[in-house]
């Protein structure tokens, strides 16, 4: 079956960090194009950060210097980092693989973040 999972959401205050996984399974992750997606109540999905399959990676200005990506092969797993977080970062994220006309979806994992 394939299935991507995150974990790590949670409850953080403002200038704190989290650690987002997602595991991938019935799958190689790493065949795909990855990103991390997140939709705040009432806001479209939007893009927060990106690693294609050559392991370039791309940011969304929003989180620039802030989040990073990353992935581990050996545990087909991908992550965000996310430091120095903000109120507005308050959302649900989504993990999301890629490539063609294959695009798979987390079950999507909640961060919130206090002032």
């Amino acid at each position: 079956e394939v299935q991507l999972v995150e974990s790590g959401g949670g409850l953080v205050q403002a200038g704190g960090s989290l650690r987002l996984s997602c595991a991938a399974s019935g799958f190689t992750l790493d065949d795909y194009a990855r990103g991390w997606f997140r939709q705040a109540p009432g806001k479209q999905r939007e893009l927060v950060a990106g690693i294609s399959r050559g392991g370039s990676t791309n940011y969304a200005d929003s989180v620039k210097g802030r989040f990073t990506i990353s992935r581990d092969n050996a545990k087909n797993t991908v992550f965000l980092q996310m430091n120095s977080l903000k109120p507005e970062a308050t959302a649900v994220y989504y993990c999301n693989a890629q490539w063609g006309l294959l695009d798979y979806w987390g079950q999507g994992t909640q961060v919130t973040v206090s002032s």
